[in-house]
């Protein structure tokens, strides 16, 4: 399986898979994420900085809430490890009104919203506190018996997290140059900002705003002052011709990042020179600057004197994460001009892992997860 795992699609202090989610909610439909920047609309001053208060305030709502939410769902799943308490203390977690044993006034679900509400409410939109709430405990559940067994700690969400929202609370129109588009969300004017974009987000846009995809729970994120929109769209599967009897089989090579195996043919993606030059260059400047941080300027500490080293860090994850976007994308398109239907994904050793300077550092598991979603949007079956 390109020695990968599947894993969960949580990230610490996010709802969802930012850019490259997708999930199945229909046998033909997907949810698609993107992630647009948005600024506020807004030509006046003191409007504008109050938007922005406003968002601000609602960002640190939602990370204390967040935390408040799996905090009490945590507590009331081990209700029973409380051994101090009284014999006769019931511990069904069910509402007594329904149930005799149980020791709630109203739902699970609904225990969780009326702690949000109690402390939040009038403070942060109802729909918002409902998404967390709901998102929150669909977490939870999801990791629920990971907790049970001690293989997962218990989630700490951070105050750059998304703010979730429900999709027809966000109203779309075109923007005034034609190229953006104007968004209204809880009376806040937005404009997108899609650069170049030689992505598809513009063209999902125009379709939902046509309203031939619809706009499903999203969310806003700000991340060092920037705003984002993590748009969740439900668009129909792409309907290609494939024939599942005809089948793929992908695996690590230590000549080519991936190479594909269908019938009698091979197919290389990429090559060890294309991928390891442009690494090799990051690499040696990475070095270089690690050795000169020791003379740099300080005054803020590390964050300062790292500086430049911080930003060759990210310029090799921008690097490495590019590649497995191009390298698994170049893998579905060889499986759709052949009409394979199934994708099978081949594990290797350890000992090969380290024999192969081009998966040194690599992302497994992000490549595993995009080749899946890829796969996915155009029916190809993976197994792993």
């Amino acid at each position: 399986m390109l020695g990968l795992t599947s894993r969960g699609i949580h990230n610490e202090g996010r709802f969802f898979n930012l850019e490259e989610g997708a999930d199945t909610m229909a046998k033909n439909t997907l949810i698609l994420t993107r992630k647009i920047q948005i600024f506020i609309d807004c030509e006046d001053n003191e409007r504008r900085t109050a938007y922005y208060t406003k968002l601000f305030e609602w960002q640190d709502i939602v990370f204390r809430a967040s935390n408040f939410v799996v905090t009490h769902q945590y507590v009331q799943e081990n209700m029973r490890d409380f051994i101090y308490l009284q014999d006769h203390v019931k511990i069904r977690l069910t509402d007594y009104a329904k149930d005799g044993e149980g020791i709630f006034n109203t739902s699970r679900l609904n225990t969780t919203y009326r702690l949000l509400s109690h402390h939040f409410k009038g403070r942060l939109p109802a729909n918002i506190l409902s998404n967390v709430n709901t998102v929150l405990s669909k977490n939870f559940n999801a990791d629920r018996m990971a907790y049970w067994k001690g293989d997962k700690s218990l989630r700490n969400y951070r105050k750059d997290m998304p703010i979730p929202f429900s999709g027809n609370q966000l109203k779309l129109s075109v923007g005034r140059k034609g190229g953006d588009f104007k968004i209204d969300l809880f009376n806040i004017p937005f404009r997108t900002y899609l650069g170049k974009d030689r992505t598809d987000k513009k063209v999902l846009l125009r379709r939902a705003l046509a309203g031939q995809i619809k706009i499903c729970a999203s969310s806003l994120q700000i991340v060092k002052g920037k705003l984002f929109l993590l748009l969740a769209l439900e668009r129909p599967m792409e309907d290609v011709a494939l024939q599942e009897n005809i089948v793929a089989e992908a695996s690590l090579s230590s000549d080519y990042p991936i190479e594909v195996h269908i019938g009698n043919t091979a197919f290389p993606v990429g090559s060890k020179e294309e991928y390891l030059h442009r690494r090799s260059a990051i690499r040696t400047a990475k070095a270089r600057h690690e050795k000169g941080c020791l003379y740099n300027k300080g005054g803020k500490g590390r964050k300062r004197k790292f500086r430049s080293l911080d930003y060759y860090e990210e310029k090799e994850r921008s690097y490495i994460d590019s590649r497995l976007h191009l390298y698994s994308r170049r893998l579905i398109d060889i499986c759709v001009a052949s009409q394979a239907g199934t994708l099978v994904l081949t594990d290797h050793q350890d000992r090969d892992r380290k024999e192969n300077l081009i998966l040194y550092s690599w992302g497994y598991y992000g490549l595993l997860d995009k080749i899946k979603y890829k796969a996915q949007l155009v029916g190809i079956k993976v197994v792993i």
